[in-house]
């Protein structure tokens, strides 16, 4: 199979990061869980992936690190524990369902009044609506940091700027571009950093997490067993056990730390570097084509991911990626892709897209591969 689905999951992993699982699942206890060698050696290796990610990301604190099953989680907890009722939120028109919903939820309930920071037709989205929106009880701004359907890198240092001004909280969703784009939350004037361990991390499914800048205060999503303080009848208040009821996933936080040593050593630039080179030979081969419509800002210098979204004539976007899997074994992502907002603005909300996204893994045959294949496509009408 040629994998073009890595903005959904990055299929192929580093082998130290399947070794890294199988070695956790036979040796280690549960972290904070006991005085015994196996669950100290599992408390211990949780804080130092805890380290690894304060240190990938900019964040000041490890333990300011918090462990989650995904970055859907992580919004959650975070929009939801620094919302109070009569704030109003900002938000941008980019984002994925796991900002929307949560936000629609607490706007149902009465908690919440929102605003939209509004796109072009390539997606880019009105920087300067981000301070026109501000209002006196403006709590927050909820960003994407990139387009999970154009690729569409927004300025997130511009919009951390505006949120310094006003003393507003910049909650950033970092799912696409965690490993693939250099992220500095101290820089980037970012409050909570929300993550998904299994995109750009390469590593599981199952881990993600919130770095948090010192002084923020997120009240608990959930609460539970703890490993400290049993007899306490509400949660702890320090990070990281305030935001980590139950258990940890500290097996997938192993293969997430085997991860993160393959980017430290690869280097994220890069990563991005030859995502970039592949996402551009791609796009240059089918731009051109007769009823290919490509969506996105692909001009020189201008900053994205590595994700080609396309449609072809007026086919539906799930038909073309039915045929791009049954006929030419190329694995791509077709409909809605979960960012209603987006296909609004592109105006494809009944055709869908289809998107092809790549990885360190993808190689230049393949790429070719599916350019031919869109091709073939395009010429069958």
């Amino acid at each position: 199979m040629i994998y073009l689905d890595n903005a959904a999951t990055t299929r192929q992993k580093p082998r130290q990061v399947i070794d890294a699982v199988v070695n956790a699942m036979t040796t280690m206890g549960n972290a904070s869980r006991g005085a015994h060698g196996s669950s100290l050696q599992a408390a211990r290796a949780v804080y130092d992936t805890r380290c690894k990610l304060a240190k990938l990301f900019g964040c000041s604190r490890a333990d300011h690190v918090i462990f989650t099953s995904n970055s859907t989680e992580a919004l959650n907890i975070a929009i939801s524990g620094i919302c109070n009722t009569g704030d109003h939120v900002i938000s941008t028109v980019l984002e994925h369902n796991s900002v929307l919903r949560p936000l629609y939820r607490l706007e149902s309930e009465g908690v919440i009044s929102l605003s939209f920071v509004s796109a072009d037709k390539q997606g880019r989205p009105h920087m300067g609506e981000f301070e026109s929106l501000i209002q006196p009880n403006t709590r927050a701004i909820v960003c994407t940091h990139a387009s999970n359907l154009t690729g569409e890198i927004v300025d997130i240092a511009a919009v951390g700027a505006v949120a310094k001004k006003h003393g507003v909280l910049l909650i950033v969703d970092a799912s696409q571009t965690g490993g693939c784009v250099p992220i500095n939350m101290e820089a980037m004037g970012i409050d909570v950093l929300c993550f998904t361990g299994h995109k750009g991390l390469y590593g599981p499914q199952g881990t993600g997490g919130l770095c948090i800048r010192e002084g923020v205060q997120i009240r608990p999503f959930k609460v539970g067993g703890s490993g400290i303080h049993s007899y306490m009848k509400h949660q702890p208040e320090e990070y990281p056990t305030r935001l980590e009821a139950g258990t940890l996933n500290s097996h997938g936080v192993m293969g997430l730390s085997a991860a993160l040593d393959f980017l430290e050593e690869t280097g994220v630039e890069t990563i991005a570097r030859k995502e970039h080179e592949l996402m551009m030979r791609f796009y240059n081969g089918v731009v051109n084509l007769p009823g290919v419509t490509v969506y996105g800002d692909f001009s020189e210098g201008h900053q994205r991911t590595a994700v080609v979204t396309l449609n072809i004539h007026d086919y539906d976007s799930s038909a073309v990626s039915d045929e791009l899997s049954e006929c030419y074994d190329i694995a791509t992502r077709p409909g809605a892709h979960c960012a209603p907002l987006m296909h609004h603005a592109l105006g494809t909300v009944e055709q869908g897209a289809v998107r092809f996204s790549f990885s360190w893994f993808t190689t230049e045959d393949e790429v070719d591969a599916a350019i031919a294949a869109v091709k073939e496509i395009a010429e069958s009408e």
